[in-house]
């Protein structure tokens, strides 16, 4: 019955088609020429281009992952560095240094070097010690380790004076470390009982203290019996090793041997590094004298080089040598040279506005004026001294005008020894309102003065704290004069200010970039042409060179090769442009182990990746949503603020250590942050704050005394309980002022000013310290 009937379903209806198909039998398929299934082959073809791109994105991440591991484990890489740190003065590291080594030499012998070959593990590996108690070099080491290995004594865990493994000196290196940028890291646990049970339940106790301050990818090791290290070294051989970004952005070279070859001139020498180069190729014309390819000393499989062409007394073979090319060196530029003429700026200078001053107040001449003509006026009319002295008795008989004695309106006026009152408080108001004035030299000072200095600075923190920006207006010199270089702003975010106004001097020093991220990307590009080994005068990744440095100071150099440094010598490379001073800004944090208080413009180290200089930063805010930046008096706990140094240039991302120096003492992590721009141009605003006091209130009005004030000026008052409000008119001659307000102020509110003025970072007496 259902056989002959087929059910038939009801057709969509037209209204659910779309526009083009209910029109589609209209259209004449032949004069379109368009076949029936062309859309179908469209969505196919683009899937298909799709599919198509994603696997060749997968294989250029694959053969770029082949060829980062065959550089990384093989006779042609560079020895792996396992740095061995202690977390507590128990670890004993000096044994487990030797025991590596002799395990990875596969000899009974006591190796003679740090660096060893295994043909057992077909490996190489340097083995270094950190320092207990020595931070600077323990961060030194933490930069070229391709694995930092902490070391963990089980006897620590029964230490009653303590409730962790990890003494006070471990837990301020692993900040620092985590600061920096951690490498692939391991912990090796010594010390264990022998007996299996009590063996894990310590192990597992162990990692449970431990786990916690490390990365969660983190291994840990047993490290007491021979078998424990050689599984160590065969894990180690197949691990993937990952190292901070910014360390592969630079060539380097750790040195197996450095040494001093005299030059003719005085005080100058060349230095000679001799190590394994690491992470990219190495032009010649970065800077360097000579470059030359020598035999390889720790090779995994013994083999003669026939390619040497040259061999020294030593025994040492050189491969190749490569010199620059005087045409294509890079020249060894670091400040410019300023034009005086060039830029000149409109604003007088300190000795000019003197010298102004000094002028008007030694001028005794008494002018004719018309009737009514005010001070202002009076200014723009120009003296006729042919006719002064003739006809001034006369008219002032005759009271048809007004005579002025410029003497008795000049400010406070006197004899000329104010002035030195004034410039000397013109001289010290700036260092006052960063943070208190300078200390004087310790060697002039005694103890209890130290002492008195270091409290009032303490004072003038928590002070900036409490009321920040604030000062007092100055009794004994005009404020007009003081504060002649500030200016009111009606709004911080929004008023505009020119980035080329009244540019410090130093800034004719400095260079500046018309786009910084362009440049960046050009000179990373330019690196990654050198590495594809296009260039004739590059030496290869891997291999072992000699660096011939030149013009380097005896002194210097004779303390880098002393045989009493136990650390190796760090060569790094420099990119295009970062030889060059420029105003580098830092994303900065105060350390938590610091407690002293760090003010604007003190003398500070930073450590940038590989470089270190001294620098004397200004601290500033950092605004999202606005161009212009409030300056800082002092770098204040638990927030991120930006420091702005004069610097060499440097490309982001890098971290950065800040340390304080102190006589006699290692130097303190002082903070701790990272690269943020390079830009002179990044405009910061020193902010004062001029407050007065309601003498009378009445409703929206009030009469403020205690504060400078001009009627014309057009700056915004504001008040502590939220009022905004504008200067109405003068009251006396004392300093009062009618104001008004947008709402009713309170007899106990405090009434405001906000001025600003730019402020730059300071030139440092000394860029580099060794």
């Amino acid at each position: 019955m259902g056989g002959a009937r087929a059910q038939v379903n009801k057709p969509h209806k037209t209204r659910f088609a779309s526009k083009a198909s209910r029109h589609a039998h209209k259209i004449d398929k032949v004069r379109t020429g368009k076949p029936e299934g062309s859309h179908r082959a469209a969505v196919k073809g683009a899937r298909a281009a799709r599919v198509q791109r994603s696997k060749a994105i997968r294989d250029q991440k694959r053969a770029a992952l082949l060829k980062e591991k065959r550089s990384s484990v093989g006779s042609s890489s560079a020895p792996r560095v396992v740095v061995l740190f202690g977390l507590s003065s128990s670890a004993n590291v000096r044994s487990l240094a030797k025991d590596l080594l002799t395990i990875a030499s596969g000899d009974e012998e006591k190796p003679t070097s740090s660096t060893v070959a295994s043909p057992t593990y077909k490996l190489r590996t340097t083995v270094l010690e950190a320092p207990y108690g020595d931070l600077t070099s323990c961060m030194e080491l933490a930069k070229v380790a391709d694995l930092l290995a902490f070391v963990l004594s089980a006897n620590s865990l029964y230490d009653c004076d303590s409730s962790s493994p990890i003494d006070d000196f471990g837990s301020q290196c692993l900040s620092v470390f985590r600061a920096m940028g951690l490498p692939s890291t391991a912990v090796f646990i010594r010390d264990l009982p022998s007996e299996n049970k009590s063996r894990q339940e310590l192990k597992k106790t162990a990692i449970s203290f431990v786990s916690p301050e490390l990365p969660e990818d983190c291994k840990f090791y047993a490290a007491d019996t021979k078998d424990d290290l050689h599984k160590f070294m065969w894990l180690f051989k197949e691990q993937h090793l990952s190292c901070p970004h910014w360390r592969n952005q630079r060539p380097y070279v750790m040195s197996e041997e450095a040494c001093i070859k005299p030059d003719d001139s005085s005080g100058l020498c060349t230095l000679l590094v001799s190590g394994y180069l690491r992470a990219h190729n190495l032009s010649v014309n970065q800077l360097l004298g000579q470059i030359d390819i020598l035999k390889d000393p720790f090779p995994i499989n013994e083999r003669k080089n026939s390619n040497a062409m040259d061999s020294e007394d030593s025994g040492i073979q050189i491969v190749d040598t490569f010199v620059p090319d005087p045409s294509s060196q890079e020249p060894l530029l670091v400040e410019n040279t300023p034009d005086p003429l060039e830029g000149e700026q409109t604003w007088p200078t300190e000795a000019e506005m003197e010298e102004a001053y000094l002028n008007n107040k030694q001028r005794k001449l008494k002018r004719k004026l018309p009737r009514g003509t005010s001070e202002y006026q009076a200014a723009w009319i120009v003296d006729d001294t042919d006719d002064e002295d003739g006809d001034s008795e006369n008219d002032n008989q005759d009271g048809a005008g007004m005579v002025i004695d410029e003497q008795d309106h000049s400010d406070n006026g006197g004899d000329g020894s104010d002035m030195d009152v004034v410039s000397h408080f013109t001289e010290k108001f700036d260092e006052e309102t960063i943070g208190g004035t300078e200390m004087a030299d310790d060697e002039n000072l005694t103890k209890e003065q130290i002492e008195a200095e270091i409290k009032k600075i303490k004072e003038a923190n928590a002070e900036d704290e409490e009321f920040p920006d604030e000062v007092e207006t100055p009794l004994d010199v005009p404020a007009k004069r003081r504060f002649a270089k500030y200016r009111g702003l009606k709004s911080f975010r929004t008023s505009s200010w020119d980035p080329k106004e009244s540019l410090a001097q130093d800034y004719a020093r400095i260079f500046a970039f018309d786009n910084f991220t362009r440049t960046q990307k050009h000179v990373l590009a330019k690196m990654a042409e050198r590495d594809e080994g296009t260039l004739k005068d590059c030496a290869q990744r891997g291999s072992f060179v000699r660096l011939h440095l030149k013009n380097v100071p005896t002194e210097i150099a004779s303390k880098l090769v002393h045989p009493s440094r136990r650390l190796p010598v760090v060569v790094s490379g420099l990119l295009q442009h970062e030889s060059k001073i420029s105003v580098l800004h830092f994303s900065i944090k105060k350390h938590d182990s610091y407690e002293a208080p760090i003010k604007s413009k003190d003398s500070l180290i930073f450590n940038v990746g590989f470089r270190q200089f001294t620098a004397r930063p200004l601290f500033s805010t950092d605004n999202i949503n606005c161009n212009k930046h409030k300056m800082e008096r002092f770098l204040h706990h638990g927030r991120f603020s930006v420091a702005s140094v004069y610097a060499p240039i440097c490309f982001p991302p890098l971290p950065l250590i800040v340390l304080k120096s102190r006589d006699g003492e290692q130097p303190a992590i002082a903070a701790v942050g990272s690269l943020k721009s390079v830009d002179p141009d990044r405009i910061i605003l020193k902010k004062i704050v001029l407050t007065g006091y309601p003498q009378r209130v009445s409703k929206l009005k009030a009469v403020v005394r205690y504060m400078f004030h001009n009627p014309e000026d057009p700056v915004e008052l504001w008040t502590k309980h939220g009022r905004r409000g504008r200067i109405k008119e003068t009251v006396g001659t004392h300093g009062a002022m009618k104001c008004i307000f947008n709402s009713s102020v309170q007899q106990h509110d405090t009434v405001c000013m906000s001025l600003y003025k730019r402020a730059y970072p300071k030139w440092p007496e000394q860029l580099y310290q060794i």
